[in-house]
């Protein structure tokens, strides 16, 4: 079958502190709006198709708790835990049909070779897409990058299990495709597995700009950008969210020509760039580095961990 893949990212769930606080900044700063809630989590859509981008789930301890992709039919997602089966891979959940208000669907849950969660769906509900209309508004969700440990490991896993193939390499990441689009998952060279940041598309330079300047306003600093990334040839801007996530706008990614498209080395990109910036003006912030390293949140999941401790004590 040629449909046992996956063909897109849907979005990303994340674990939070406090779900109000966050669903108050994703929704007011950042641009996504509140499409259901229940049982201690939320979630938000974008203004593109995807029933959601983001799940946040209230919980003593935040962290990544999912990443989220499509499979193009009900058989995809039956032939690609088949396959995930078969490969050794360790199985969250099989394949069902999933909750109403999450959008429905049916779908699977599988753990990547270092523990991280994802969710594989199809016939998930669907908007008509182009609801919101400021264009700084993101539209979907871009990319995720996750910090490894085992690069090699991870790529494998995504390209033989999922159908990912490899666009770009350079001596800091991986980018793997699952459509034209140049990458839905980039994997950092690391100390340990976490979530080094999600980034969401908006519609182009200019609202790219607004939504920095949105974000501004609400009193979140650039932690790197505006500038133009190598691979991908992506505009950016980051910022550091509420629970200690990095979160990124994106416009003008590159698409892939698949009978003409030649992997990046990292020599050649070596070559090509010195250092993550086309433009060389912009340089991440310490407290942007922390972040996407996951030394931000792992701060302030201590501290919760002591106040709790102290509360149980007292």
């Amino acid at each position: 079958m040629t449909d046992i893949r996956v063909n897109g990212l849907r979005g990303v769930e994340l674990a939070v502190f406090d779900l109000k606080e966050t669903s108050a900044f994703y929704s007011n700063a950042w641009g996504l709006s509140e499409v259901a809630s229940a049982n201690g989590a939320a979630y938000l859509r974008a203004s593109g198709t995807e029933h959601h981008v983001l799940t946040i789930h209230e919980r003593p301890k935040a962290g990544l708790v999912a990443i989220n992709f499509s499979a193009p039919s009900r058989a995809g997602v039956d032939g690609l835990h088949a396959k995930a089966v078969a490969m050794g891979c360790e199985i969250v959940s099989a394949p069902q049909e999933l909750p109403a208000i999450a959008g429905g669907g049916y779908g699977f849950s599988v753990k990547t070779p270092e523990g991280q969660t994802l969710n594989i769906s199809s016939d998930v509900i669907v908007h008509a897409g182009g609801s919101f209309k400021d264009h700084s508004q993101p539209l979907k969700m871009s990319h995720a990058v996750l910090n490894v440990m085992d690069v090699d490991k991870q790529r494998a896993f995504f390209c033989d299990v999922l159908g990912f193939r490899l666009t770009d390499s350079t001596a800091r990441m991986d980018f793997v495709r699952c459509s034209s689009y140049h990458h839905s998952i980039a994997l950092a060279r690391a100390q340990g597995a976490s979530l080094n940041h999600m980034a969401y598309e908006v519609e182009n330079f200019d609202g790219l700009m607004r939504g920095a300047g949105r974000m501004k306003k609400h009193g979140y600093k650039i932690g790197w950008g505006v500038g133009r990334h190598g691979p991908g040839n992506n505009l950016f801007s980051y910022f550091v969210e509420p629970n200690g996530f990095v979160t990124e706008y994106t416009a003008e990614v590159d698409y892939i020509d698949e009978a003409k498209h030649v992997v990046g080395t990292p020599d050649y990109w070596a070559k090509i760039m010195n250092g993550p910036d086309r433009f060389g003006l912009a340089d991440p912030s310490p407290e942007l580095r922390d972040a996407m390293a996951g030394k931000i949140l792992d701060e302030r999941n201590k501290r919760c961990e002591e106040i709790i401790s102290q509360k149980l004590a007292g």
